[in-house]
């Protein structure tokens, strides 16, 4: 039986999306607010992973230290973050507490406290995670494949740059954040136990403010190069690659997913098969469908040696070309099986299915019920992913890597 979704929409153009979950005692919540990578300028580049933890230090009522005390009495598990097309505030806790829980996060968004000190902590905080990435070369990889993929400015990276960083002050900051704050654009999403009635009237009286700072639609410029290479002395080369594929809004987008998990989604798929384990050429690949609103893609990471790197590229290349020739129907199984189970998992969770409401209703402006996308993935036959991969094939390639040395690029780039 499917859980019951709830829209609220206010005269300033907030959303809420609902759901019922009666077979859970926890409730999780979600704020999109469109304060994006894209919506920055350059030379602010990281300034939104700033925000997003800057916001959870303190509110004008509240210290930051006070918050955290707020928090941890009410039980909150709570997360900021960064993407592309907004900050997302992220809380799950027990039911019994949502409209205290509720009302917290609403001073978090509306009312930041946004004090310098706390500002210097936060974009320490940014600096760090970026430090990081040199002991995480693969998610490194992949956000630099990002940005020469998609067109400026949707390839703004989240996280910035030391340098960007280090110049960000904390009135520029703050005025990005409260020049971007648009509740006509804001998505709440919530997933669990709630009273209807009463979540309806604490929504207005929360939020019923204007808080609209609407923005002109973002125009995209051109992709990046083809094939970038980061020199890094060491001992393995890392490959990121990726081809565009149909966005989520596609009728063709389960046939994507279904390639994507055929291609690279586990250790029975025809990567890790041919490229691991038949020739050992690396110790890590795979591959992942991935999409904005706009653009979509098929991504891949492989981890190697520099003296094997070539051929896992060649053979990567091949195996994405190679999957239009023909599909059996175990692997197209062992897809739909992989799929089922990542929906059934999230379907359990109050986090997960509170961020995927908020999700599509972004993306496709309307709910896809766990029921249509279960329907969606048995109807998938070899022919019909075979027939996707043959009109939309898989071999235009945008290529990263970082090691000792470069490797070429197929003829086709």
């Amino acid at each position: 039986m499917e859980n019951k979704v709830d829209f609220i929409t206010l005269k300033n153009g907030l959303t809420v999306i609902a759901e019922q979950m009666p077979n859970v005692n926890s409730i999780a919540f979600d704020f999109r607010i469109p304060v994006g990578a894209a919506m920055i300028d350059d030379k602010y580049a990281g300034a939104a992973s700033v925000i997003s933890d800057w916001l959870f230090r303190g509110t004008q009522s509240l210290t930051s230290r006070e918050l955290i005390e707020k928090f941890d009495y009410l039980g909150i598990h709570h997360s900021g973050s960064a993407n592309t097309s907004c900050i997302n505030l992220s809380a799950v806790l027990e039911s019994g507490n949502f409209a205290s829980a509720l009302e917290l996060l609403a001073q978090v968004m509306l009312t930041p406290r946004f004090d310098q000190d706390q500002f210097d902590l936060s974009k320490e905080t940014s600096i760090q995670e970026i430090v990081s990435l040199d002991d995480d070369p693969r998610q490194k990889v992949m956000l630099r494949l990002k940005e020469q993929f998609y067109p400026k400015p949707f390839s703004n990276n989240p996280m910035g740059t030391i340098e960007t960083l280090k110049d960000l002050e904390a009135s520029q900051a703050a005025d990005i954040y409260k020049k971007n704050l648009d509740l006509s654009r804001t998505i709440i999403s919530i997933a669990g136990k709630y009273d209807l009635s009463a979540l309806k009237t604490q929504i207005d009286s929360l939020f019923s403010g204007d808080y609209a700072n609407h923005k002109p639609d973002i125009i995209p410029s051109s992709s990046g190069a083809k094939y970038t290479h980061e020199h890094h002395e060491g001992s393995q080369l890392h490959i990121g690659l990726i081809t565009p594929t149909v966005q989520i809004s596609n009728p063709d987008y389960y046939n994507a997913v279904a390639a994507a998990t055929i291609l690279g989604g586990g250790m029975s798929s025809r990567l890790f098969t041919e490229v691991r384990e038949k020739r050992g050429l690396c110790y890590s690949v795979g591959s992942k469908y991935q999409t904005l609103k706009d653009y979509a893609g098929i991504a891949c990471y492989a981890g190697t040696t520099p003296d094997k790197a070539q051929e896992t590229l060649d053979v990567i290349v091949n195996e994405f070309s190679g999957i239009a020739k023909g599909i059996s129907q175990d692997e197209l199984d062992r897809a739909k099986v992989g799929l089922k189970s990542s929906l059934i998992m999230s379907s359990e969770s109050s986090s997960a299915r509170s961020s995927n409401l908020g999700s599509d209703f972004y993306l496709l402006g309307k709910i896809r019920s766990l029921d249509e996308i279960k329907q969606k993935i048995e109807s998938l036959t070899t022919k019909s992913v075979i027939d996707f991969i043959q009109n939309n094939p898989l071999n235009d390639f945008t290529i990263f890597t970082i090691g000792p040395k470069k490797i070429t690029p197929p003829s086709n780039n």
